[in-house]
């Protein structure tokens, strides 16, 4: 992972909803002679393909064991609840745990927000998988809250979403590991995530500095000795 071997590679783990393409583009404008894999994972796969160094990153989800880990939180992302699109949320803009409390919420197995319970009622059966439970939606066997972006990964026409302002979000990060040396190639995935520009030199080895020239020694300017002045003569 030096980047020196032509056939060099960056291996990134990513999970269902997290979309590493605008990171892909700008490694591919910066770092051309070195290939992004992208390797997508479950939840529950992601944290063990890091630590067994399957892969030299992640895009995941926190919390996770940050034991022997790097992680650098990106973004939070937005709670929405799933609803059939005749149901009467469609006609909020924006909802509340209180409008849940009779509604029965779903809550899937691979639920990836971190909390005991969703807020509502529970159903009687834990849906195996989160599309699972997209399917229970559509027939109208409950609601779902999950992160934007894996409602959007299962949209249906049959379905709306609608934030939810006052529940638990989903936080994505950047993780590594951390027995060893960030690397070189590591480091400048860090930068393109964080937004760093090409010619940021953190994480890089500087240019040793170039020694100052010594200043010409100045021969000093010879004295110019002064003749004497000659008062005027005197008239008699």
């Amino acid at each position: 992972m030096t980047g020196s071997d032509p056939d060099a590679s960056f291996r990134l783990g990513y999970v269902l909803g997290v979309t590493p393409s605008k990171w892909q583009r700008t490694w591919a404008e910066r770092r051309p002679e070195v290939r992004l894999d992208l390797i997508q994972a479950t939840d529950e796969q992601v944290v063990g393909l890091v630590r067994d160094g399957a892969v030299d990153a992640a895009l995941l989800r926190l919390p996770i064991d940050r034991d022997g880990l790097h992680a650098i939180p990106l973004y939070t992302e937005t709670t929405v609840v799933v609803a059939p699109k005749e149901h009467w949320l469609a006609a909020a803009d924006e909802v509340t745990v209180e409008d849940l409390a009779e509604e029965i919420v779903l809550h899937p197995r691979d639920d990836v927000l971190d909390w005991d319970s969703p807020p509502g009622r529970p159903a009687d059966e834990r849906p195996g998988s989160t599309a699972h439970a997209i399917g229970m939606v559509a027939a109208e066997a409950g609601l779902l809250l999950v992160p934007q972006s894996l409602a959007r990964l299962h949209q249906r026409k049959d379905l709306i979403q609608r934030p939810v302002v006052d529940v638990t979000q989903s936080q994505v990060a950047l993780v590594w590991p951390s027995v060893a040396e960030t690397g070189e190639l590591m480091e400048e995935f860090i930068g393109v995530v964080r937004g760093r520009t090409a010619n940021s030199t953190r994480g890089r080895t500087p240019a040793p500095a170039q020694p100052k020239r010594p200043a010409a020694a100045r021969t000093p300017a010879p004295v110019r000795q002064r003749s004497p002045r000659r008062g005027k003569p005197r008239r008699r």
